[in-house]
């Protein structure tokens, strides 16, 4: 019997439908007319937590280390445009099914934002996916917790710190930082992107920072999204610098509420996520970034227990380096089911993680986004066809079954390939543009690698 085709509306907590009525079923006309027999269709997960990285960490040499060693090969990021950066991290993101990102931008240079910002929202637009774009903001601490980059001195070569020095960042007052990312906001009129406030991390931000942020987004309603206790040397710091706790700290100055979503949260402990959970506060978790950077394994079986509520995202550090959400659905489901008989973290939590808390961290609709899945392919030697839809897709699902994406009703992308643009004349010209920067990244590529090698010598000394 040939298969027909499914709609799965809510995996994980009902199967899903076979479609024989189209009109019935709350999917585009557009979506259900590209659906062939055997495919499934469901909606899109959102990768709520990521960098735009066109140019993978690997391709210029910044091999997997301990977090804070392996932040100086971000210095042998080629300079390329924004725009194009960011169009070839989307495209590939979009090829896999996914329709909707968190992008953490990358720039240090307040006087920039707004024009790397435009662009890469003109990006997004150009792909035809959702963006949630975090304006990065900070003040504190560069290169090293405690003290920053004199911290480091003692531990360099007097050549070293000269050629090192003058690329210490000289940061914007903090009134004309949060102004910045405020114009960014003003000058977008795109419903499918919601600009955030970015503090990249409490450990990076001043005190003086971290209270007008939290008072800008009380008085406007924007949203807040932070990289908060990733590595073990974070939650020492911040536990030195705040006795009372960081998020004690966080919470009395009014910083935790439902407008903040925070990435890793690898260090947290249990009452520091019941505290999250009552004020609201959504957690992305990335595991493979968490394993491939050594921070550890995040308590998401606790999390998904007692809260707050869990959504996941890439970080740009996929397991196989390949940005499939769909694998790292598997892989936080994997370790987090826990040991006893009955699993921890279910199948309908992940799908509600990666789809509806997902799309609340973007400050984006849910479930208004469709991926079409090869469904057939997945199942083709099953001998039963009542198998849990939920449970074959933790299984087997990979972006390459992702054979279609909707978003907002458009189609983006069909048998794999983009409809939108031409992802390998994008992402050609993007290397070309990273090749013709080989020069200067060969000359910092010693000093990038001695920057490591004293922040390493330094962190071992805590």
């Amino acid at each position: 019997m040939t298969p027909s085709a499914r709609l799965l509306l809510r995996p994980g907590h009902q199967a899903a439908e076979h479609i024989d009525a189209a009109a019935r079923f709350p999917v585009a006309q557009s979506v259900l007319a590209a659906l062939g027999p055997g495919d499934l269709v469901m909606p899109s997960p959102v990768n709520a937590h990521d960098h735009g990285y066109g140019i993978r960490t690997l391709d210029f040499g910044a091999v997997d280390d301990a977090l804070e060693v392996w932040i100086p090969g971000m210095r042998l990021r080629p300079r390329t445009d924004a725009y194009l950066e960011a169009l070839v991290a989307f495209a590939r993101l979009a090829q896999t099914g996914v329709g909707a990102t968190m992008h953490c931008h990358n720039s240090l240079n307040i006087n920039r934002l707004g024009d790397e910002a435009a662009s890469v929202m003109r990006a997004a637009g150009d792909v035809g996916i959702r963006l949630g774009l975090s304006c990065p903001l900070l003040d504190f601490d560069p290169w090293a917790y405690g003290g920053g980059p004199e911290k480091l001195k003692p531990l360099l070569s007097e050549d070293d710190w000269q050629a090192l020095s003058p690329s210490i960042p000289a940061y914007a007052p903090v009134a004309e930082q949060i102004a910045a990312v405020d114009a960014v906001a003003a000058a977008n009129s795109n419903p499918m992107v919601d600009i955030q406030y970015g503090p990249v991390g409490p450990q990076w931000c001043s005190n003086a920072l971290l209270e007008a942020i939290a008072e800008a987004s009380a008085v406007n309603g924007r949203r807040i999204h932070m990289h908060l206790l990733e590595s073990p040397r974070q939650r020492q710091w911040l536990d030195r610098r705040f006795p009372q706790g960081v998020l004690r700290y966080l919470d009395e100055i009014g910083f935790l509420s439902p407008r903040l979503a925070i990435a890793h949260g690898v260090q947290l402990q249990p009452a520091e996520c019941e505290l999250l959970a009552e004020r609201g506060v959504q957690l992305v978790s990335n595991p493979s970034a968490n394993l491939r950077l050594r921070s550890g394994v995040a308590p998401i079986s606790l999390v998904a227990e007692k809260g707050p509520a869990l959504a996941i995202g890439l970080d740009g550090s996929g397991f196989d380096d390949d940005q499939d959400l769909w694998r790292e659905m598997r892989l936080i489901h994997l370790l987090h089911g826990g040991r006893e008989l009955n699993r921890r973290f279910t199948a309908d939590q992940i799908f509600d993680a990666a789809i509806h808390i997902g799309a609340k961290v973007l400050n984006a609709p849910a479930g208004q986004d469709f991926v079409v899945i090869d469904y057939d392919a997945l199942t083709a030697d099953s001998l039963f066809d009542d198998i849990d839809e939920a449970e074959v897709l933790l299984t087997r699902m990979t972006s390459a079954q992702a054979r279609g994406l909707f978003v907002g009703g458009r189609e983006i992308m069909r048998d794999g390939r983009l409809t939108t643009l031409d992802f390998d004349g994008a992402r050609r010209e993007l290397r070309e543009q990273a090749r013709a920067d080989l020069p200067r990244l060969r000359r910092e590529r010693q000093l990038a690698g001695s920057l490591s090698a004293a922040i390493r010598s330094y962190y071992s000394r805590w």
